[in-house]
C-alpha cells in the first residue's frame, strides 16, 4: 500500500458515564492511502461516529495520534485544527447541512472562501464540483428548490471543492430512499475512480458495505478488518441492533 493521507494510531476514546467511564474507542488502529474507499459498519451506537470526528478533528481522542498528510493533528489548537479541516478533510454528514439562505453554488463556493481564495476562483472550484455531481444545471437553485440525494449531492460537491486528502461520510445515505442511496453510492465509487477522492465510511448499508476496497467491523472498541459474507453479516447486524 502507498503512503498514507491519513491515519489513527491506539486512538482511545471514552465518555463519562454514570459513575465511572465508557471507552468507545479501545486502541483503534486506521491507515487509508489516496483513492481508496474504507468502510466502517458496526451497530448504532458503536462508535462510529466518534471514530470519524477523531480522525478529522472534530474531537480530540483520549490517546493515540492522528496524522493527515503526514501532519499531526491530535492536540492542535481550534485554529490549527479549522486550518487542516478546511484544506485536508472533507465532510459528509446524515444530513446536508447546506445553509438555506444560499444557492447551491454559494454554498460549494464557502469552503473555498473561508480558506482565502479569491471569489472568482471560488465560484470557478465550485462549478466544476457541482458538475463532477451532475447538477451544475441546478448551481443557482436554493436548497429548498432540491430533492434530498440532489442536497446530499451538493454536499459531496462542498466536500470535495478543496480537493481534500480524505472526505469522511457518516451515514450519508441514512436520509435517504433505497433508490437514491444506490445513486449516491454509485456517485462516491465514480468520483473515487474519476478523481482520486479518498473516503472513509460509516454506515449501516450493506450495499455500500459490499462495494468498498476495504471493510471495517467496529464493536466494543475494537476495528477488525472483514470481506466477503463476513461484511454482509456485519452490516446486517448493525441494522438489525440499531434502536
Amino acid at each position: 500500500m502507498s503512503e498514507s493521507v491519513l491515519s489513527g494510531t491506539g486512538l482511545v476514546r471514552r465518555f463519562r458515564s454514570g459513575g465511572g467511564w465508557l471507552e468507545v474507542l479501545r486502541g483503534v488502529d486506521l491507515a487509508v492511502s489516496a483513492g481508496e474507499m474504507v468502510v466502517i459498519v458496526g451497530p448504532s451506537g458503536s462508535g462510529k461516529s466518534t471514530l470519524l470526528h477523531c480522525l478529522g478533528g472534530l474531537d480530540q481522542p483520549d490517546a493515540g495520534s492522528v496524522h493527515v498528510r503526514g501532519e499531526e493533528i491530535a492536540g492542535k489548537d481550534d485554529r490549527e485544527l479549522s486550518r487542516i479541516r478546511n484544506r485536508d478533510i472533507g465532510f459528509v454528514f446524515q444530513f446536508h447541512h447546506l445553509l438555506p439562505d444560499f444557492t447551491a453554488l454559494e454554498n460549494v463556493m464557502l469552503p473555498v472562501l473561508i480558506g482565502g481564495a479569491p471569489r472568482g476562483e471560488a465560484m470557478e472550484r465550485a462549478k466544476h464540483a457541482l458538475d463532477d455531481v451532475g447538477l451544475l444545471p441546478r448551481a443557482h437553485h436554493a436548497p429548498s428548490a432540491l430533492s434530498g440525494g440532489e442536497q446530499q449531492r451538493v454536499a459531496v460537491a462542498r466536500s470535495l471543492v478543496n480537493n481534500p486528502a480524505v472526505v469522511l461520510a457518516d451515514e450519508p445515505s441514512g436520509n435517504l430512499d433505497p433508490g437514491t442511496g444506490r445513486a449516491l453510492h454509485a456517485l462516491l465509487d465514480r468520483l473515487r475512480q474519476q478523481r482520486g477522492a479518498t473516503f472513509i465510511i460509516a454506515t449501516h448499508d450493506p450495499a455500500l458495505a459490499r462495494g468498498a476496497g476495504r471493510v471495517y467491523g467496529l464493536r466494543d472498541g475494537h476495528l477488525v478488518e472483514v470481506s466477503g459474507q463476513e461484511a454482509d453479516h456485519w452490516a446486517v447486524a448493525a441494522v438489525e441492533r440499531a434502536p
